[in-house]
């Protein structure tokens, strides 16, 4: 204690210094706040056209033609920026214009920049334009919930993370109700255009939005965001037209500095294997770029195992069909046992594992049985008046109904989605997995792989085989030879007269292997009496019990799950100036009369000078695509490409990451976004590795 007398809370918070150590206006935000992103040579000049580009072809869907006749013609459409303007493009770009904003779905790091660049660039064309939010997303157009958007309000969230601004939902406007509802609300605010930022979904919708609107005069134009970084464009020829949609990199760099914390945890405390589960229910993109910027141990792509093909039981079979022979759970988890296996040979029972959360939809087995339970709780819905999960609240009544279609299949003879060998089958699964396949579906009628343990389920399964590899002798911590002469030589023992006896490898290499056939005490005593190092009436020496136990492996995990967080995270400076030109693209679309079209900057892996801002047709990127139970005509999410120079780099370094060596790991340390300073990158790494050409 010292003599100091003491103030209570409220008397301390009169204190200006106090007030500022705890003020939520701290520094960095002061710096995000002030920043004003450059902006791409187009948006440089006084005003902004649109070319039209045909160098670009897509594959266009009939279903697309026929359901989006009115915007299936539209171009790839190049931004050029105008010194001189005549009268009339001058009047038509300059005019007052009201445009509405919505945020679609899940947050992503960099949207109010998009407003702010819609802002900016409205505001400089004429000030009198008015720029609306649209409150809780498509439920904000649906009710006419909007505020307008002033200077105060965007420069308060300008560069920060979240949708905090507006807010954000996931209804669709999907139906004749809501699209009339829609269309009144444009009306009533006299709106001349709508953007709607999401993913692509969202984007599917403002094209239909587009079609629909055309009529009444509104534009619609998408914006593309995800973090799990599934909305790349490309066309019929390859040609890449958007790289990445915005927030990718921050989520990705976000969960980087965690991974790599843990990477650092894990070299420190030697004893525990991390388990970290990444965003990115379809793909594999966050993972990919996880691995590449903090060297993870193991890194699994999902993408990746729905390509292998298991030769060996292909060619013991007369089925012929290479997708009977996919990766299976069972497969999986001996792959991941045999690197747990050879890291612990060399010392180093730890390590990370890096797992995406849609995992389990490219292993073949599991994804027919959430393919068979969509469809099965699809129908129930249309059918019922009440929902699936209602009907059925338990585990066990959802069971007792899948056992019933079974009966019926078996009974009546008659095809049946559910049929009595998926019934066996996943009588087989654990019950907790069982619930994570039956759980409810999201809005879009897919499954919620962020509600599933997934890591759960596929650890159980390695802890299972470790445990029979264990017992067998085959899964051993490597003793460092040093530290076992040591020890021996310690207790007056001879390490030569033991080591051959004890050690499979002892005439080699630096850490020694207990003999496969010594997996417990009792063995171990087995061996020495046989080998004449011990009488019946000899205890086995303590250094040596000591030296065993050390070789005995346990493997104890922590589990981890990065996503929500990286959604919310402040936006890296790459976002930050992405999103910024986003909006001055959105603006100029707007401005020149384009309507169906996604913003989006071509040229993102490269240098920012090289940075095109682009309008994207979206009707030609449509597809028939299962949803909820039946096909819908939607916007195709984009996987990691296998042969990318991203992914062929990640698989030319799996073996050196692995760790699998005496050698210290080679753990890189990304650090934590910096949004200041010249340390910083200047684009996600997937992207950067994308842009060298063989």
């Amino acid at each position: 204690m010292t003599g100091k007398s003491h103030m209570d809370g409220t008397t301390l918070l009169k204190k200006k210094a106090v007030g500022r150590i705890v003020s939520s206006i701290n520094a960095e935000l002061v710096t995000r706040r002030s920043f004003r992103p450059p902006k791409c040579r187009a948006f440089t000049h006084p005003f902004a056209a649109l070319e039209e580009d045909h160098r670009y072809r897509f594959h266009i869907h009939e279903e697309a033609k026929k359901r989006l006749s009115r915007i299936i013609d539209n171009r790839v459409q190049r931004i050029v920026g105008i010194e001189d303007a005549d009268a009339s493009f001058r009047e038509k770009y300059c005019r007052k214009r009201n445009i509405g904003i919505v945020f679609s779905g899940g947050p992503a790091p960099g949207g109010h920049n998009v407003i702010a660049g819609i802002f900016d660039a409205a505001m400089g064309a004429n000030p009198e334009n008015r720029v609306y939010g649209f409150l809780l997303g498509p439920d904000g157009v649906i009710e006419n919930e909007a505020v307008e958007l002033t200077a105060d309000v965007v420069d308060a969230h300008r560069n920060l993370g979240g949708f905090t601004m507006i807010k954000t939902g996931r209804t669709k406007i999907d139906t004749k109700e809501k699209v009339s509802l829609s269309r009144k609300t444009c009306k009533d605010l006299a709106l001349d255009a709508l953007v709607i930022v999401g993913g692509d979904d969202s984007n599917t919708n403002a094209a239909f939005l587009a079609q629909e609107m055309m009529e009444d005069g509104v534009q619609v134009i998408g914006v593309p965001k995800t973090i799990d970084g599934d909305i790349q464009v490309r066309d019929e020829d390859g040609n890449v037209l958007c790289a990445m949609s915005f927030g990718f990199h921050t989520a990705a760099r976000a969960f980087a500095a965690e991974v790599s914390n843990l990477c650092t945890d894990s070299s420190s405390d030697v004893k525990y294997w991390h388990v970290c589960k990444v965003m990115g229910r379809v793909a594999s993109h966050l993972a990919l770029e996880v691995a590449l910027q903090t060297h993870a141990n193991m890194t699994l792509i999902g993408e990746d195992l729905a390509d292998y093909i298991d030769k060996e039981r292909l060619i013991r079979s007369d089925y012929k069909d290479d997708n009977a022979y996919g990766i299976t759970l069972r497969h999986l988890s001996r792959v991941i046992c045999d690197g747990i296996i050879r890291r612990a040979a060399v010392g180093k029972n730890y390590g990370v594992l890096v797992i995406p959360e849609g995992i389990l939809e490219f292993i073949n087995e599991i994804q027919i049985f959430i393919i068979k339970l969509n469809t099965i709780i699809a129908d129930y819905n249309r059918t019922h008046d009440t929902d699936f999960h209602s009907s059925f609240p338990i585990l066990e009544e959802k069971l007792e109904y899948l056992r019933g279609l079974a009966r019926r299949s078996r009974e009546e003879g008659t095809f049946s989605v559910w049929n009595s060998r998926d019934d066996d089958l996943f009588a087989d699964v654990p019950e907790f997995f069982q619930e994570g396949l039956l759980i409810e579906r999201d809005s879009h009628g897919n499954f919620q792989f962020s509600q599933v343990e997934t890591e759960k389920v596929i650890i159980g399964l390695v802890k299972d085989y470790l445990k029979i590899l264990r017992e067998k002798g085959e899964y051993k911590v490597g003793i460092e030879r040093r530290y076992y002469r040591k020890t021996l030589q310690a207790a007056g023992l001879d390490p030569d007269r033991f080591g051959p006896v004890l050690f499979r490898n002892y005439d080699a290499g630096n850490f020694l292997l207990v003999e496969k056939e010594i997996f417990s005490q009792k063995t171990l005593r087995q061996v020495f009496e046989r080998e004449k190092l011990l009488s019946e009436k000899e205890d086995v020496p303590k250094a040596i019990r000591k030296i065993f136990d050390k070789s005995v492996p346990k493997f104890k995990t922590q589990l981890h799950f990065y996503g929500y967080d990286g959604r919310g995270t402040d936006p890296t400076r790459f976002d930050c100036i992405y999103t910024y030109n986003l909006g001055l693209t959105v603006f100029t679309l707007i401005a020149n009369g384009a309507t169906g079209q996604m913003a989006a900057i071509k040229n993102l892996e490269q240098k920012f000078s090289k940075w095109e801002p682009i309008g994207i047709p979206i009707a030609p990127l449509m597809n028939m695509e299962e949803r909820g139970g039946k096909l819908s005509l939607v916007l195709e999410k984009s996987l990691v490409d296998l042969q990318s120079p991203a992914f062929q780099v990640v698989k030319a370094l799996r073996e050196n990451w692995l760790g699998a060596v005496e050698d210290p790991d080679d753990y890189r340390r990304p650090g934590p976004i910096r949004f200041s300073g010249k340390s910083e990158e200047d684009r996600p790494m997937t992207l950067a590795l994308n842009a060298i050409s063989g």
